[in-house]
């Protein structure tokens, strides 16, 4: 069975300053997301999955969902507040949804097989989803509640523009999940990688095994993800910001030993637009990659 391409899209880039998922950065306007679906195409995915905001749909539809006809299947679900489990209801005052835990969530009606999650506004790499394929479809029913995460190395995903926030992810000896720590505003200073961390700065290995939210799931996760949603909703009711994270999510299921994550190494280098100073050395990075014959000029 081919596995599923989940994007999550519903975000409106706010650091960046616009709807970075349709901003045109390939030399025949082609965004980050067409790279992600062309390279999952290539290396064995059927179908997309899209998770947007139902306030993007017209556009989507216009600039997105049209240039795949006849390339790859394409689908879409919303992200709204109102997407709970039963027994939820949308706190008073509560502007966003609970992040993209929650994004994953919304999409269990579209989804029967094995499938993996991307940000929309992130280069992962062609080898990056042949790896995730691969895993993927190597998974049989013994396997039904092993999942995977892709993991970079930390120097491979910084900004030369301000500071990131990354998932640093900590393996057991046979290159499994224990955990993922989230630190929010990591920067490179004086030939070092540094993160402000607990109030304190701590300064982190170049080969930092680092998560951008490229992870591998079976359908089985989605009964987990109702389950913790409930218990992170139930504890953050009156917290109208909290969010609910994958990253959270997979430590929570390693802890209860409900399931394993298997971390598989990459040495791509990943970009993206986090600032507007970003966007030249992406369009630089995607023009080389087509001067050196990885992608035609024109994808679609």
């Amino acid at each position: 069975m081919q596995p599923t391409l989940l994007i999550l899209a519903a975000g409106m880039g706010s650091r960046y300053g616009g709807l970075k998922q349709l901003d045109g950065i390939g030399p025949s306007g082609e965004t980050i997301m067409d790279y992600s679906i062309y390279d999952a195409k290539r290396a064995g995915f059927g179908k997309v999955v899209f998770v947007i905001r139902k306030s993007l749909e017209n556009d989507f539809k216009e600039k997105i969902f049209s240039k795949y006809e006849g390339f790859i299947e394409i689908d879409y679900v919303f992200q709204e507040l109102d997407n709970l489990p039963e027994g939820c209801s949308v706190p008073e005052g509560r502007e966003k949804p609970w992040g993209t835990a929650h994004a994953v969530m919304v999409a269990e009606e579209k989804i029967n097989e094995p499938f993996a999650v991307i940000n929309a506004d992130d280069f992962y790499g062609a080898d990056s989803f042949t790896v995730m394929a691969s895993f993927l479809q190597a998974l049989d029913a013994e396997n039904n509640y092993t999942y995977c995460l892709l993991a970079y190395k930390l120097k491979n995903t910084l900004s030369e523009h301000g500071s990131v926030s990354r998932g640093i992810c900590e393996l057991d000896k046979n290159k499994f999940l224990e955990r993922v720590v989230e630190h929010t505003k990591i920067y490179k200073e004086n030939g070092k990688i540094l993160s402000n961390f607990n109030h304190e700065i701590v300064e982190l290995r170049e080969d930092a095994p680092t998560s951008m939210n490229l992870m591998g799931f079976t359908p089985s996760a989605f009964e987990y993800l109702k389950q913790y949603f409930r218990a992170f909703f139930d504890e953050n009711n009156e917290n109208l910001k909290a969010e609910f994270y994958l990253p959270v999510f997979l430590t929570n299921v390693i802890k209860s030993g409900q399931g394993k994550v298997k971390v598989l190494p990459s040495n791509e280098r990943w970009f993206g637009v986090t600032y507007q100073e970003d966007r030249p050395i992406v369009v630089q990075s995607i023009n080389e990659k087509v001067a050196n014959g990885e992608y035609p000029k024109k994808l679609f």
